[in-house]
């Protein structure tokens, strides 16, 4: 009796689909969603600097914004990331997405890459909570009521004193929602993700509050949501390594069953559609190296993916990689080098 209605309470929280730089793309957009799980994505950041960009670079980013609202094939919603510190500049990207038919837009203080803190942006914000307001207000200010304006942070940039001061500059700015990374900047994605300090920005905050970083598994979403008192939370690298986690929680809030480990066959055939989509457009020699890339998230949490991974990390011709993917376990001695 008690665990049905925990699973009745967790059916209110909803699921997001975190931006991943280089990684999650539209494709793998498409793909991640296709089975019901996320309730809504978020594009790679469109980089803004000090000028209105055209609408290519836009489109290059969310390629959804040709049928807007954007949504992916399966129609859960895409907002568009921008990233910057020049409030003007922001201000008149945002317009343009407004015009090229975005129907959120989110800002980046989160990305930790060391090019994109040294040029002003990401993580680089949180050291001062006064830019992180006036940024959030000038994207605000410029679509008014059109669009909600969310944003994401990390709990700071090298410790943790202007956690909460940076959350309050966000929702002060104007943002209707925000997602927080349980850790600084200097600690990248290193475990843990400090769930517990996330509901300490919940408890001070009017807006919603979405937990991310570090869940892995069915275990790791309830305890974020334990700790952090959050309904909701986002999922970055755990959808890679898993690409059924987040129908697994849909399923488990449901019906309070587990299902199955997602097979190595499942996954080898979601690689195999990400590649035939990827090849249309890219170089094979590319499309490989983003396999291998996809590879390396599912290692870690998969023996099988491990194997295969280090039978085919050497191969670089792209039908010779597909082939080991799907080859019958008995069979990869004989995977080419």
């Amino acid at each position: 009796m008690v665990e049905v209605k925990v699973v009745n309470l967790l059916h209110k929280g909803r699921i997001g689909l975190a931006p991943m730089e280089g990684v999650i793309d539209a494709v793998t957009r498409d793909l991640l969603t296709r089975t019901p799980g996320f309730d809504w994505t978020v594009t790679e950041f469109v980089r803004v600097v000090d000028t209105r960009l055209p609408p290519r670079v836009f489109h290059r980013h969310c390629p959804e914004l040709t049928a807007p609202p954007p949504a992916t094939p399966a129609g859960v919603p895409v907002h568009l990331q921008l990233l910057g510190s020049d409030p003007a500049a922001l201000a008149a990207n945002a317009r343009q997405a407004l015009r090229l038919g975005a129907s959120s837009l989110d800002l980046n203080f989160g990305c930790p890459a060391k090019l994109v803190n040294r040029h002003d942006g990401g993580a680089s914000m949180l050291r001062d909570p006064h830019r992180v307001r006036d940024a959030v207000a000038a994207v605000h200010d410029a679509v008014g009521d059109a669009i909600p304006v969310t944003a994401k942070i990390r709990l700071g940039f090298a410790d943790r004193r202007l956690a909460l001061a940076c959350a309050l500059a966000a929702e002060a700015g104007g943002a209707r929602q925000l997602v927080v990374h349980g850790r600084t900047r200097n600690e990248g994605y290193r475990p843990p993700a400090h769930w517990e300090w996330i509901g300490r920005i919940r408890q001070r905050l009017s807006i919603p509050v979405i937990a991310n970083g570090d869940i892995w598994t069915l275990e790791d979403y309830w305890k974020a949501r334990t700790l952090s008192g959050c309904r909701d939370v986002m999922l970055g690298r755990g959808a890679l390594a898993d690409p059924g986690l987040a129908p697994r929680i849909r399923h488990w809030q449901a019906t309070g069953r587990r299902l199955p480990p997602t097979s190595w066959e499942a996954r080898a055939g979601l690689l195999a559609e990400y590649a035939a989509t990827q090849r249309n457009t890219l170089p094979e020699r590319i499309v490989t190296s983003l396999l291998k890339q996809w590879m390396n998230h599912m290692r870690g949490r998969d023996a099988e993916a491990a194997r295969r991974f280090q039978a085919l990390r050497r191969v670089n011709d792209l039908d010779a990689f597909l082939e080991g993917l799907q080859r019958p376990a008995l069979a990869d001695a004989a995977i080419p080098a």
